[in-house]
């Protein structure tokens, strides 16, 4: 395993000064960075316009959603060669090649894609994060500051087994479903909508099903006190890890079923 990880890294490594080699890398975290500032901003000028929600102001769902997107980008950064692998890999006949190599194949296929450019939305997630906790008056305490880092990696573990779990399905559909990105892309966008008004059945599914709010808001409510059950804080980081663990078993009877592309 120690060897397993020690390969993925020297893929991250090849592919960030792989990056680096063009002078215009800037252009694109910066094109990154300006599409995650503006994401939010109808939110706010909603907000803006209309006013508060009850007790939900634009810093409550701005920080919901901040933790959400940033656990995306770190997820999407380290593991964006399952987000790639049904249509590079898989229908390719590319992934034959891996199946020689005696190491994890999850890991050769998490390394294989590398974007710089994508930890621009990690980078300004927690900018957004630390300013919003300021705004909000959150204790600056140890444990406010573990909660808030478990939030991330639960996150980052969760939206990981999304690309996993899609890969998974693609072995029995030759490739990637659409409706796999209703829990990418589209799911943080949930977010934006305040808990206590966003409709059950949402609520269930992201909470159960996929933990979204689990990582987002249950650990954002433990550190600015807003109420909800302190022990639903601190399930961030094993429920996605328990997210994980479930699309890697898809990933697993994917990969036993698999028939080369030459047989």
């Amino acid at each position: 395993m120690k060897n397993d990880v020690i390969v993925y890294l020297k893929y991250i490594r090849m592919h960030l000064l792989g990056g680096l080699e063009y002078k215009g890398w800037w252009l694109t975290c910066l094109q990154t960075l300006i599409v995650c500032v503006t994401d939010p901003l109808p939110t706010l000028l909603m907000f803006r316009r209309m006013g508060s929600i009850g007790v939900w102001t634009p810093e409550r769902i701005l920080l919901v959603y901040a933790l959400a997107v940033t656990s995306y980008g770190l997820a999407e950064s380290f593991c964006r060669g399952f987000d790639y692998f049904p249509w590079h890999m898989l229908r390719s006949g590319n992934f034959d090649r891996l199946l020689l190599r005696p190491r994890s194949i999850a890991l050769q296929v998490a390394g294989s894609y590398f974007h710089l450019h994508r930890l621009s939305r990690v980078f300004a997630g927690l900018c957004v994060v630390i300013w919003l906790l300021i705004r909000l008056e959150a204790a600056l305490s140890v444990r406010n500051v573990a909660v808030i880092a478990a939030a991330l990696a639960g996150g980052a573990l969760m939206y990981s087994g999304v690309f996993v779990l899609s890969s998974g399905i693609a072995f029995f559909t030759v490739k990637a479903l659409d409706w796999i990105y209703i829990l990418t892309n589209a799911s943080y966008q949930v977010t934006r909508v305040p808990v206590p008004h966003m409709p059950r059945l949402l609520h269930k599914v992201f909470t159960f099903i996929m933990p979204l709010l689990v990582i987002s808001y249950y650990p954002a409510s433990l550190v600015c006190a807003w109420g909800e059950p302190a022990w639903a804080g601190y399930l961030a980081l094993p429920a996605g890890l328990l997210f994980l663990l479930v699309s890697l078993l898809v990933w697993r009877v994917g990969v036993r079923h698999y028939k080369s592309t030459g047989s």
